[in-house]
């Protein structure tokens, strides 16, 4: 019988017990597995894996957790953030391991983080036994956008805690500038929009949508002169740039750049597919021309049928 290894260390002293317990006890189950398969007469690959190799896995199953919900395959999503979730066990035994952290630590930092996080819903008192040092929140009868700034001043304030403190040459909290907290490795688009939000919360944005449409045209009348130029690093630059923009662009429409992105590839995935479907020929047999007629054939039942706002191009 496999042993349970975590519990749950921390609880906001009016927080109800759940009901039922199934949910801890198969996780717990899970933690058990993932350590058997790690052990001495365990699984050969599962015992080579190191952080470095499992790191590829983690990006694939988390893209996977996407496409189930863009595609909203409810049983494959449930499915992959098994998956998903394997791949904290999987993180969090190697650590035990290396005697970094175990799954309680990730556990109960995450409960902590919640609750400090949260001083609206589980009170001042218990936010700040959770860690929380902000003062002065306003936290009755706030809407979304007083519980991001509050969660903005108490993760900021969570940094200069941190060993060390997170401070700049001059003392003052902040670490070397804002935008350190926005983390490097994240998809460009994702990271574009995240440091236009951090910059925009220094006053440093747009005033409004316009400028940066406007901006964008900027963007592409710099990038046209790069190429007729033939100055081709020059036009790469320029290209991100622009890119840049539209990100920031996204922001200021209030949608997500990189699921917008990925619903614009889904769209023209789907006409190409029907332009395969509809030519009697091999697509590069074709000529330009044929090719645009089977494209704006490919794209009229979507317009029928009320499927996207036009063409992807």
């Amino acid at each position: 019988m496999l042993k349970p290894r975590c519990t749950v260390e921390f609880m906001p002293q009016d927080a109800e017990p759940q009901a039922d317990r199934q949910a801890g006890e198969l996780f717990a189950t899970a933690v058990g597995i993932m350590a058997r398969l790690r052990a001495p007469g365990g699984c050969p690959w599962d015992r080579e894996q190191s952080f470095a190799t499992i790191r590829k896995y983690t990006l694939e199953e988390t893209y996977e957790v996407l496409d189930a919900v863009k595609q909203e395959h409810w049983t494959d999503l449930a499915d992959e953030l098994g998956d998903l979730l394997l791949q904290v066990l999987f993180y969090a035994e190697m650590a035990e391991e290396a005697g970094h952290f175990s799954i309680n630590d990730v556990i109960a930092g995450l409960n902590r983080k919640l609750v400090r996080r949260h001083p609206h819903v589980f009170g001042e008192e218990a936010a700040a036994e959770a860690g929380n040092r902000a003062e002065n929140l306003k936290t009755q009868g706030i809407g979304a956008g007083e519980v991001l700034r509050n969660w903005e001043e108490i993760k900021r304030l969570e940094r200069a805690a941190r060993p060390g403190g997170d401070r700049n040459e001059a003392g003052k909290i902040g670490g070397d500038g804002r935008l350190d907290g926005v983390p490097r490795a994240m998809p460009a688009l994702m990271e574009a929009g995240k440091i236009g939000s951090k910059a925009a919360k220094a006053g440093f944005d747009w005033p409004e949508v316009g400028g940066v449409v406007e901006k964008l045209r900027e963007e592409t009348t710099e990038l046209e002169a790069e190429i007729r130029a033939g100055e081709m690093e020059k036009a790469a630059e320029e290209l991100g740039d622009l890119l840049f923009t539209a990100a920031n662009l996204a922001r200021h429409l209030k949608v997500d750049a990189e699921l917008t992105l990925r619903d614009a590839n889904e769209k023209f995935r789907r006409r190409f597919r029907a332009m395969e479907a509809r030519s009697e020929r091999p697509l590069e047999e074709l000529s330009p021309e044929e090719l645009e007629a089977l494209w704006a054939q490919a794209k009229e039942p979507e317009r029928e049928r009320g499927i996207g706002p036009g063409a992807a191009r």
